[in-house]
């Protein structure tokens, strides 16, 4: 029997089908319910002091890194690095760093800082 392999599409269009999932997975693919609100991984690992702050964080810069990857100008990184901070420092709050996570989505917005620089360069 031979072991399945994983194959990691890196190209643009790969790239930034994994970045959308992970930025659905970390910050909207839970339904809060009663509301119309969603939270995701990011706000759901808030909950854990510290540790779980630290692994939203590490998610967060993974998708800098993608734009440091794909040449994002220092303005678009700095904007990206001050949504993470925002997000760990507040979403490091016990309950206020829930609900914060409801409202704000660094993850998507930084996804979009991200979208933003490429049709820039693609136009």
């Amino acid at each position: 029997m031979t072991s399945p392999s994983i194959t990691i599409d890196l190209t643009p269009r790969g790239t930034m089908e994994r970045l959308e999932w992970l930025a659905w997975f970390s910050d909207s693919a839970i339904k809060v319910p009663g509301t119309n609100r969603s939270i995701g991984a990011d706000g759901v690992l808030s909950l854990v002091p510290g540790v779980g702050t630290l692994v939203g964080a590490c998610i967060s810069v993974y998708v800098v890194g993608e734009a440091v990857r794909y040449g994002a100008p220092p303005r678009v990184l700095t904007r990206m690095g001050l949504n993470i901070a925002a997000d760990t420092v507040l979403g490091g709050i016990p309950v206020v760093g829930f609900l914060f996570d409801m409202g704000f989505k660094a993850n998507q917005r930084n996804l979009e800082l991200l979208r933003q620089h490429l049709r820039e360069i693609n136009q």
